[in-house]
């Protein structure tokens, strides 16, 4: 097993290629991600984080340059095979949650379960460990619309947890929230990453939560400009035991 869950060497994304109206949004982006780490990439609005993150989830491809997640090498998978690279190497929590409305708590953490195969008694089961472990034990069987902001931020991280990805790709998970709950949910991702043992890479804009995060790796205008760990960094959880899920 790799010690590199990431490794992404000369990452180059445009779009409208060989046109006038050609743009270049990530420029021969290098990054290398151990496995366990909390690495958060900041920059301003318009860096290309959203770009970047798009192509470590799997969720686009570049233009060229190649990219190894967990010692695979994702460029040659099909549409199919991104799918299941999505599926069940890679946890998604979004600024807007994500969740099906008409669906429960339990139901929303329960979906990428279904999704991968495992049996009805399992899942639940399962779901109901993670609401747990997110604080949401009592309030599994309420709709989205039910819930506050951030209790919907922690379903959506329950959910991310489903299939026990190997990486947390959290995109401004704190973006749409207020500083009290925001806070709730950043000290929860501390809590995943040590407990659970997650590679957690955060997207944000917000440079003081970035610097909560034990690397950093800050983008302007489509390149990497620095990437430090930080020294700064202290646990949340120290004395805390991995939880077993």
């Amino acid at each position: 097993m790799s010690e590199n869950i990431i490794e992404m060497k000369n990452i180059i994304k445009s779009f409208y290629i060989d046109t006038p109206n050609q743009l270049n949004i990530l420029k021969n982006i290098d990054i290398t991600i151990k496995r366990g780490e909390f690495v958060s990439i900041v920059g301003a609005s318009g860096s290309g984080k959203s770009t970047l993150m798009n192509i470590i989830g799997a969720l686009d491809r570049p233009t060229s340059g190649t990219y190894f997640l967990d010692g695979t090498n994702v460029n040659e998978k099909t549409d199919n095979g991104l799918s299941e690279v999505r599926n069940k190497q890679i946890g998604f929590v979004f600024q807007t949650y994500n969740l099906i409305p008409r669906s429960s708590a339990l139901k929303n953490v329960e979906l990428p379960m279904l999704y991968f195969g495992m049996n009805k008694r399992d899942r639940k089961k399962r779901a109901e460990r993670l609401l747990e472990l997110v604080g949401m034990k009592d309030r599994m069987k309420h709709l989205p619309n039910e819930l506050s902001g951030g209790q919907k931020q922690r379903v959506a991280i329950a959910r991310a947890l489903a299939n026990d990805p190997s990486i947390i790709l959290a995109d401004e998970p704190t973006g749409a929230l207020d500083s009290s709950t925001g806070r709730m949910v950043m000290d929860l991702f501390h809590k995943v990453h040590e407990l659970e043992g997650k590679t957690i890479v955060f997207i944000t804009h917000n440079y003081e939560l970035a610097e909560e995060t034990e690397k950093i790796i800050t983008l302007r205008d489509g390149k990497i400009v620095s990437e430090e760990y930080n020294d700064k960094y202290v646990r949340k959880f120290p004395d805390g035991e991995k939880v077993c899920l």
